[in-house]
């Protein structure tokens, strides 16, 4: 069994894992940016792994929405996911 203070350092690391996967998640997907640029300016990427990454996005803000207690740090680190990787789709078309 864990003491008070075990159980105390365990929450602050998931804290900080959970902070730093939140801040790597939105990096990820602002990533899409460069993908977004290169599709207007006449080098299209491929749609299918931004819509994959959207339909994904969007299922794990769902999932961090319909908890009991929202997980705010899910959603916060994939809605940008839904945006992007529409957008990407979506510009990979009008080239």
């Amino acid at each position: 069994m864990m003491s008070k203070e075990e159980l105390n350092q365990r929450l602050h690391q998931a804290k900080i894992v959970g902070n730093t996967a939140t801040i790597a998640c939105l990096i990820m997907y602002t990533s899409y940016i460069q993908q977004i640029i290169s599709n207007f300016t006449g080098h299209p990427v491929s749609p299918l792994q931004p819509i994959c990454a959207s339909i994904n996005a969007l299922l794990w803000v769902a999932y961090g929405w319909i908890k009991p207690k929202k997980d705010w740090p899910v959603i916060i680190a994939n809605f940008p996911g839904i945006i992007f990787g529409i957008l990407t789709f979506v510009t990979a078309y009008l080239h």
